[in-house]
């Protein structure tokens, strides 16, 4: 499709080509719709821009300032953002997990939380299709939860040293632990060779080994027809005269462009998406569009995810291999003997270097600086590494806002105030404390634990309940029937596992309604 924007209107425009973002405009386009997706970031080739260094690639991050607050202020950019066609799957650590039926019914279930309007039987079929879609490698029983496997791919083999130890330290301790899901290649598939352990998964995979829709579903929509505007910063979100929406404003180059479109899909995820609704305030809506309850910008959840270092007295390595190789789920559903609800996913995580030095700056009480920062950089190579995916509760309170500081499109930026509450201290001190016997058990000696968080979500949850929610279970705002939101601000709650599998499986979802029932 030749892109014509000012006076055409096409059926749809996508703000955002991340994770949900990439697989609707496939969808949506093979589905023979017209499709306009507006990226803020910048298209890249793999080979031509990614590299293996971990200071150059922190540009694959969110580059805008954010403004932090609340009692636990999170960190922002990498770690939980993304930049360009790709979002966040372009550095991301490929770990590709399923929700449990339970994270869908914490309220119902343990009594905290909120219910999702779906179940996980709602869903289950865009897991399959979509780990199919992108040949997903994983362990051929897979304990926990309800699919138990197997996976497309076979399991990745070679383990590192690293998930090495952490499997022989769970086996020391009877914890069942198995080989990572992961959206990275054991074997070829349509045309991308397997994964050879170069290790920089999160500095952008150069082999395409690795999956991210900028090289999986955004080359197939604009093969089915979609067109991909990079660089381009959408402003505001218009609505026409009857309040529905009528297309986008949006900056490229300095200069202001309008595109119409029959129906807007917000996919710019949990900071953006909020920030962007907020901002599209008019006489009709002034409290922001979609948000009459009140509920758009808040319980915004992120992942705890604490790191343990432990040091070996042979070498570990933690640069060689996939980040994540092994994990175990055997703390997931809530155990209320150990003083807190829901529980979490462990990760053997390897690091890079500056990632490493990074971290351990941040432990303890003091930070590490000036020779026992040097002394333990040198000890590197013997280091190994547990990561926490923990459970964080929706609260109200842990919201996106608008400051009274500009950026440099003069919109208002996201001022994002988040604390952590008693049952996710509880939760955290738990899991550091397994993730320090596993280690010892593998005999390892525990040195270091950093706070840290990972993922965004919530924002713009779903729900039954117009007066407590933004959208119904499509990602369809209850307020404007042609504004929708889809990527992982429609969260209800956080769950133990990285979002990216129900991201592209609840965008997966929506696409199928938006062809068989809107458009």
């Amino acid at each position: 499709m030749k892109w014509n924007t000012q006076s055409e209107t096409v059926d749809v425009v996508i703000i955002g080509a991340g994770a949900a973002g990439g697989v609707l405009a496939q969808e949506l386009s093979e589905a023979g719709l017209q499709v306009v997706v507006v990226e803020a970031g910048p298209l890249r080739d793999p080979q031509r821009d990614f590299a293996s260094d971990e200071l150059s690639m922190q540009c694959l991050g969110w580059q805008d300032t954010r403004l932090v607050d609340g009692e636990h202020p999170l960190a922002m950019g990498h770690n939980n953002s993304g930049w360009g066609v790709g979002g966040g799957t372009q550095h991301f650590t490929g770990v590709f997990l399923r929700f449990h039926e339970s994270d869908f019914k914490t309220r119902s279930i343990d009594g905290v939380g909120e219910d999702w309007p779906i179940h996980y039987k709602d869903l289950e079929p865009y897991y399959s299709r979509i780990e199919k879609e992108i040949a997903v490698s994983g362990p051929r029983h897979f304990p926990w939860g309800n699919f138990r496997g197997p996976y497309p791919y076979p399991e990745r083999d070679p383990l590192s040293p690293n998930a090495y130890l952490f499997q022989r330290g769970c086996e020391s301790l009877g914890i069942r632990s198995v080989t990572a899901p992961l959206a990275i290649l054991s074997a070829p598939f349509e045309g991308r060779p397997p994964c050879i352990n170069r290790g920089f998964c999160q500095q952008g995979c150069m082999p395409n080994a690795k999956f991210s829709t900028l090289i999986q579903h955004i080359p197939k929509a604009v093969q089915a027809g979609a067109t991909v505007l990079t660089d381009s910063r959408v402003t505001q979100i218009e609505t026409g005269p009857d309040g529905r929406a009528s297309g986008v404003l949006f900056m490229k180059n300095g200069v202001e462009y309008r595109q119409k479109a029959k129906l807007v899909i917000v996919s710019a995820y949990a900071v953006e998406t909020p920030r962007l609704l907020l901002n599209s305030a008019n006489s009709r809506h002034p409290d922001g569009l979609a948000n009459s309850s009140g509920w758009v910008g808040k319980a915004l959840m992120t992942h705890s995810s604490h790191d343990v270092y432990a040091k070996f007295e042979e070498e570990v390595r933690l640069y060689k291999g996939t980040p994540v190789l092994a994990t175990t789920q055997e703390f997931y559903e809530s155990d209320r003997s150990r003083g807190f609800a829901r529980g979490y996913s462990l990760h053997a995580h390897g690091t890079r270097p500056l990632a490493f030095a990074q971290g351990i700056v941040k432990t303890g009480e003091f930070p590490i600086w000036g020779a026992p920062l040097r002394e333990a950089m040198l000890d590197y190579n013997y280091y190994g590494r547990a990561t926490l995916v923990g459970e964080v509760l929706p609260q109200e309170h842990n919201c996106v806002t608008l400051s009274r500081e500009k950026d440099a499109f003069g919109l208002p930026r996201a001022k994002v105030s988040f604390s952590f509450g008693e049952n996710d201290t509880n939760l955290i001190e738990h899991a550091v404390s397994n993730m320090k016997s596993i280690l010892q058990a593998a005999g390892g000696t525990p040195e270091f634990v950093v706070p840290d968080t990972a993922h965004l979500m919530g924002g713009c949850r779903m729900g039954s309940d117009p007066s407590r929610s933004v959208t119904n279970s499509f990602g369809q705002t209850h307020d404007i029937p042609n504004l929708f939101v889809c990527d992982a601000s429609l969260f209800v709650t956080s769950s133990g596992v990285n979002p990216t599998n129900t991201v592209m499986a609840l965008a997966a979802r929506t696409a199928d309604y938006i062809v068989s029932e809107i458009i």
